[in-house]
Parts: structure tokens; C-alpha cells; sequence
């Protein structure tokens, strides 16, 4: 199969929660062909786009995306991009897979603005969240929370405070459906 040189997943955290931050796909859409991006495809009212870029580089791509939407919607919002390859290999290595009693409907992944620091991934590492399970691999924290994410101490800004970083937490659902998009690319 031939990749396409530049296609890129960006995740948006905290947009049309409970009224807030509210951006509708369709103007998101129109936002990302504004900067010049190509084959422009949301997923959910949450923030995930799928688009090319004649541009490389993830970082640099994330701070177009964050400065536009500030000019356009007035108000801040995270931005975490990954190219094609390297999300796709986040679906693919997620290590709670196949473990006895994981219910892949209970799997969530919360994706990190850059790698922990040794000494905050230590401190994460050492926290019992039993009946949860985590484990890091790279940029990315994987999540099974078995009573639901909306109860779990897992939560968003819990890794965020533990970090020390901006991220944003996807279900395995989601993961799924932006990884069936790529490859249909």
C-alpha cells in the first residue's frame, strides 16, 4: 500500500463539552482548508481531524492549528497532531490488549504532547490505581478504566497534572474508527 506523504490525525481537547468551547465540524472543516490543508475529514463532535499537509512536522502543524483557532473561535484550545505512521502504531502496540479481563470497550488512550519526563513517568508509574490499569508507551498513556472513564482517577487532568503536560484521552472506539480512515487513505 502507498502512504500518502503527509496525512495527520489532530486531536482537539475540551471542545463541545457541556456548551463550551463549541466548534462546529463543519466550520473546523473550513478552518483547516483556510491554512491549506487537503482532504479535510472530521470524526465526532470532539475534535478529531484527519488531513494532509504539504507541511511536515507535527509540532509545528499543532501551532498553526491552535493560532487559527484562536483567530477564528476567540478562545484557547489544545492541539495534539500525529502523522499517519505513528498513530497507526499507536492502535497497533496499545500493550492492555489481549490481557485477561480487559474489555476493549472500557480501553482509552490518552495522547501526550511530547514524551513524560523520567522523573514525572516515575511518579505516575508508582500510583495504584487498582481497579484500573495503565501502562505508558512513548507519547501515549494507555487506559482501561472497568467502572467507565467518567469515574475513573485516571482522568485527563489527572496525567496532565502528573505530567506536567497538555493531553488529550480518546476511547478505543474512537482510535479505532480514526485508524479505519487512514488505512482507507
Amino acid at each position: 500500500m502507498i502512504e500518502p506523504a503527509h496525512t495527520y490525525v489532530c486531536l482537539l481537547r475540551g471542545i463541545n463539552v457541556s456548551g463550551r468551547k463549541v466548534i462546529r465540524m463543519a466550520d473546523l472543516r473550513k478552518l483547516f482548508e483556510s491554512i491549506g490543508f487537503g482532504r479535510v475529514e472530521t470524526y465526532l463532535q470532539s475534535g478529531n481531524v484527519v488531513f494532509e499537509s504539504e507541511s511536515a512536522g507535527a509540532s509545528s502543524l499543532a501551532d498553526r492549528v491552535k493560532d487559527e483557532i484562536e483567530r477564528w473561535f476567540g478562545f484557547d484550545v489544545p492541539v495534539i497532531v500525529r502523522e499517519r505512521r505513528r498513530f497507526l502504531r499507536v492502535r497497533e502496540h496499545n500493550p492492555l490488549i489481549g490481557l485477561e479481563g480487559i474489555d476493549e470497550a472500557k480501553l482509552h488512550v490518552t495522547f501526550l504532547s511530547r514524551l513524560p519526563a523520567a522523573t514525572n513517568l516515575e511518579r505516575l508509574q508508582s500510583f495504584d490505581a487498582a481497579p484500573e490499569r495503565f501502562a505508558v508507551r512513548g507519547d501515549c498513556v494507555y487506559l482501561y478504566c472497568p467502572n467507565g472513564y467518567g469515574r475513573t482517577t485516571l482522568s485527563n487532568n489527572f496525567l496532565e497534572r502528573k505530567l506536567g503536560m497538555v493531553a488529550t484521552t480518546r476511547n478505543w472506539k474512537t482510535v479505532n474508527a480514526l485508524h479505519r480512515i487512514l488505512c482507507a487513505r
